[in-house]
């Protein structure tokens, strides 16, 4: 460990100064007017004064308060070379490298709070009000099926957020936040917006509850306010203000009234089964009820539009929604990997039993049908009497046949009051049911939308998620909530609005459990839940089921619930928001990348599949766009690109640099939308760099097979060092079997401001000749502090937006003058399939005699039409080898005369002293030996110039220059002279002299 010597306590120190440490010396910040100490520098490790320091609780989380500075480790760089430390500075400074203090343990909310919380959402509406009807269409049986299916469902889900919830610390927004942190943004800020309405909705659905019993007892005591179904609107608005005033009172108050409501529907579950045991009487029979004796509907009697397993179904499942009312007040909590799984497990366990008990004895000690009228009883036997109720002494046969009855399972929603000991518990306890729910639903919706809102995945919906006070209370999302509760409860029809919810919250199970599968079939290191009583299986079942179910219930609403998610899903996909949140998605992406890669290794490659993959030698890629962007479009969505950037200075100060630039070049591709990699290599040299790149790049069969890179502009008044590098790379290139592509504007590539290399925040750079190299070469490396947004007003913008240009009706001109494997005609046909490109001509020019022009050509077309490129045009060039024009001669001449050696035919000996420590100088004899291919050069020009001046784009096979034979200045001056005063753009292209096009079928 790098120990610090605590001693005495340190002079007030102003700005810089040093201390000595068994690192040597190490640079240390302080303040003015700070007094330091050697305690305030050093960390007591193990009785040892150290900059290391303990594990410790701050050093992993994220979060800090407003205006603190976060503790950490110190850095590699402390331990390892440099010891920086920062001394705070006022309140918003940064901390020294102190020991952070241990944690204070959170207890938090202990479980039974959360179960209390869950118990009573799932004892909503539904339990007393539906399931004895729900009981009388079904039957015992079915009614239990129904429960036990529903069940099934939602202990899957239930384990699935156990297992979610317990894999890190879970913030607010509930359900949101667990899909979302899961499966990533996509499917978690759809699932969001579905489950926040879902939980809107919700609030209708029991504040209706409410109001309808309101509603039948106002009726009981014919004092309607208007009539039956505005009475509900009426009383459903007026109570839902009452409860967005209790939420708005905050917490402690939501938390307080939840636990009254628990009280009083104990009580009235006590006083309903103490009621079924009481004799009835003779009023209660009238109505049905005949305690243990009576009815016993074990089998179904379906009745009205809803008569159906799957129509019962969808109205009873949201009672089973409230599983999710603990997880939704997650940033509430303080330990949610406790409460979530051992309050939402044991709520489903408790309510479950509930539901089956009630279900099993009303249908045990109620009739379908009662008539209510004392007059209705009759002696054993009677004549014209059926049914039950004949053999109890009661004769209901007239109401149940023409369905008239006014009591019994399947006509009075209060049969419960009627049964139970004391009437009015049973209407305290709906109340305490349908309000304790309300108020979960009405605090849950604001609470998940809040989360949504932060997130900032969809745009217009921010401004609902402003927080209010120390506890962030969304009150413009409460205001939301309440507006589509009161749009909900104007419908007041129960059946009508359970249904709607129903789907929404199966979309958000099934999500759920495809998370939990999901983030269990990555295999990723990150996915370590604490809670083990969980099945990847169960979860994908659950999903399937859940999905199943949606479409069982009601296909349309299932397809309009899917379209939703699918058109939010999609949004969020092409809008691309910049969070990393760590999801199964990413982990998923890897591993299909590793084993796909993998796998291409065992394949072996074929002339059909080859795909050009690129090396771009870009420098930093900012510098470059239209070489970045001339790559990119031929190779987007086709092959692999990768930006190599060569970074030379001393390796201490450029290794954090390197790093930097790592993360910034990334992002602009992405900006860009060019979809590539971007690396850089630390290195001596431009030359030794490039070597590195060819040799490491890629990965497996994911690697490259053609360098691209810049035209070297300056080349005649560069150092000579550098003329030597940049022809070696091309050579090196051809070493490692790679294509090479050169790409040159009449704009220049480089839009880099060059005079900034020698501002004074570059002075670590490397300066003189090299850094003339490094900025006006083609490949480039990067200039450590110019500005991306820096540009050349000379050229820079035309040459970072002419491959981004529409090109029109113009001509893309292929020169195929050496055969090259096909390189040369593959590129040009890749980019003609672009839409930029689209309505451009290609054509083709080869090299031909006079006296056989015609078989040359019709050779040519023949070979083409094999190769199915769509070529536009053919030509053959009968003067490509005659004689220049003389003034052209003259200025290639002129062009090497700079770097001729002016030896006098001498032998090789002579020449090799004279040319020792320059061999870019060119001899006599080299002069000489090379006369008939640099005259072609000259000749091609001005065949270029006659034949494509207004072309979009030119593509000429590169010519080769023998290494060791031919010297560097004699080669640019071919490459110079071929491609001089062309206004398109110029690719000089080189296969690596194997076939990249066929003909053949296998």
């Amino acid at each position: 460990m790098a120990e610090l010597p605590c001693a005495e306590p340190l002079p007030r120190c102003s700005g810089r100064f040093t201390i000595s440490t068994l690192l040597g010396p190490e640079e240390v910040l302080g303040c003015e007017g700070t007094q330091l100490s050697g305690s305030s520098l050093c960390t007591r490790t193990f009785g040892y004064n150290t900059v290391d320091v303990v594990p410790a609780y701050e050093h992993y989380a994220n979060s800090r308060g407003v205006g603190e500075a976060r503790q950490g480790r110190p850095s590699l760089a402390d331990l390892h070379s440099i010891l920086k430390v920062r001394l705070c500075c006022g309140a918003g400074g940064q901390h020294g490298l102190a020991c952070p203090e241990a944690p204070t343990c959170a207890h938090g909310h202990v479980p039974i709070a959360l179960q209390i919380r869950c118990m009573l959402n799932i004892w909503g509406v539904i339990l007393y009000l539906r399931l004895p009807w729900i009981t009388a269409q079904a039957g015992i049986a079915l009614t239990w099926l129904i429960i036990l299916m529903s069940v099934t469902v939602t202990t899957i889900t239930g384990l699935s957020i156990s297992a979610i919830s317990t894999n890190g610390k879970v913030k607010s927004g509930g359900t949101y936040f667990l899909i979302s942190r899961s499966l990533g943004p996509e499917l978690g800020g759809s699932i969001g917006l579905i489950f926040a309405f879902a939980n809107a909705v919700a609030v209708a659905m029991h504040t209706v509850g409410f109001a309808e019993t309101v509603r039948d007892l106002l009726q009981e005591h014919n004092s309607l306010i208007v009539d039956p179904t505005n009475d509900i609107r009426i009383i459903g608005v007026l109570t839902v203000t009452v409860l967005l005033g209790i939420s708005l009172a905050g917490m402690e108050w939501e938390a307080k009234a939840q636990i009254l409501f628990f009280l009083v529907i104990l009580v009235s579950f006590i006083n309903y089964l103490v009621g079924t045991v009481i004799p009835a009487s003779a009023e209660k029979q009238a109505k049905g009820f005949f305690s243990y004796r009576g009815g016993f509907n074990f089998v179904p009697d379906w009745r009205g539009p809803e008569g159906s397993f799957f129509g019962l179904f969808s109205i009873f499942f949201p009672s089973a929604t409230g599983i999710l009312a603990g997880a939704n007040i997650s940033g509430d909590l303080k330990d949610p990997a406790v409460a979530i799984p051992k309050g939402t497990l044991m709520a489903i366990f408790w309510t479950t039993v509930s539901y089956l008990v009630l279900s099993a004895t009303i249908g045990a000690c109620v009739l379908r049908d009662a008539s209510g009228s004392l007059n209705d009883s009759v002696a054993l036997g009677s004549p014209g009497c059926e049914g039950l109720g004949c053999s109890y002494g009661w004769n209901f046969t007239d109401c149940a046949q023409q369905q008239s009855c006014r009591y019994g399972l399947s006509n009075y929603y209060q049969v419960m009051s009627m049964v139970s000991g004391f009437g009015p518990l049973i209407t305290a306890g709906i109340f305490g049911a349908t309000l304790s729910s309300a108020l979960a639903c009405l605090v849950s919706a604001p609470k998940v939308f809040q989360c949504l809102c932060k997130d900032q995945l969809y745009p217009l919906i921010g401004f609902f998620g402003k927080g209010y006070g120390k506890n962030s209370e969304p009150i413009r999302g409460y205001m939301l909530t309440y507006v589509i509760a009161i749009g909900f409860i104007l419908i007041a029809e129960l059946n009508a609005i359970a249904p709607i919810i129903s789907n929404f919250f199966l979309c958000s199970y099934a999500l759920i459990n495809f998370s939990c599968f999901h983030a269990s079939i990555t295999n990723s290191p990150g996915w370590r839940p604490s809670f083990r009583y969980y099945s990847k299986w169960a979860a994908l079942f659950g999903a399937a089921i859940s999905v199943v179910i949606m479409f069982l219930l009601t296909w349309w609403a299932a397809l309009i619930a899917l379209g939703i998610v699918v058109f939010l899903l999609g949004y969020v996909l092409y809008k691309k928001p910049d969070v990393n949140w760590g999801s199964s998605m990413q982990a998923s992406s890897y591993n299909l990348a590793l084993s796909y890669s993998v796998g291409l290794s065992e394949v072996d490659e074929h002339i059909k599949n080859y795909r050009p993959q690129c090396l771009v030698l870009t420098g930093p890629p900012n510098f470059r766009p239209a070489l970045v962007d001339f790559v990119g479009t031929f190779t987007k969505n086709l092959s692999l690109m990768i930006c190599g950037n060569v970074l030379i200075g001393p390796r201490k100060q450029k290794v954090p640099e390197a790093q930097q630039a790592l993360d910034g070049h990334t992002r602009w591709l992405l900006k860009r939308k060019i979809k590539a990699f971007y690396t850089n290599v630390l290195a001596e040299d431009l030359r030794s760099g490039v070597q590195m790149l060819l040799q490491a790049a890629g990965l497996g069969k994911m690697r490259p097979n053609i360098v691209a890179l810049g035209y070297k502009r300056d080349w005649q008044a560069a150092a000579p060092q550098s003329l030597e590098d940049y022809v070696g790379i091309l050579h090196d290139a051809f070493d490692f079997k790679h294509g090479v592509c050169l790409l040159r504007l009449r704009e220049g590539l480089n839009v880099s401001r060059v005079p900034q290399a020698h501002s004074k925040c570059c002075r670590h750079a490397v300066v003189g000749t090299v850094l003339g190299t490094i900025l006006m070469m083609g490949t480039g490396t990067l200039k450590p502090c110019s500005s991306p947004s820096a540009v050349n007003p000379a050229f820079g913008q035309q040459a970072s937006t002419i491959f981004q240009s529409q090109q029109g009706k113009k001509t893309i001109d292929i020169y195929w003058l050496f055969d090259d494997g096909g390189l040369t005609l593959l590129i040009p046909y890749l980019l003609g399939r672009k839409k930029r490109w689209g309505k451009c001509r290609i054509r083709v020019f080869v090299g031909g005699q006079i006296n056989r022009m015609d078989e040359e050509r019709k050779a040519i077309v023949s070979l083409l039409s094999k190769f199915r490129l769509g070529f536009h045009e053919v030509h053959v060039l009968p003067d490509i080898n005659q004689q220049p024009r003389p003034e052209h001669i003259r200025r290639f001449d002129e062009l090497i005369a700079p770097f001729r050696l002016n030896d006098g035919f001498k032998d090789e000996a002579a020449v090799n002293e004279l040319r020792h420590g320059c061999p870019w100088k060119i001899s006599d004899e080299e002069v000489h030996r090379h006369r008939a291919k640099s005259l072609r050069q000259v000749r091609l020009n001005e065949i270029l110039l006659d034949y494509s001046r207004d072309a979009a784009l030119i593509a000429i096979t590169l010519p080769i220059g023998r290494k060791g034979r031919c010297p560097s200045s004699l080669y640019m001056a071919w490459l110079e002279t071929l491609s001089q005063d062309l206004r398109p753009p110029v690719i000089l292209i080189r296969g690596n002299q194997e076939n990249v096009l066929t003909f053949y079928c296998q």
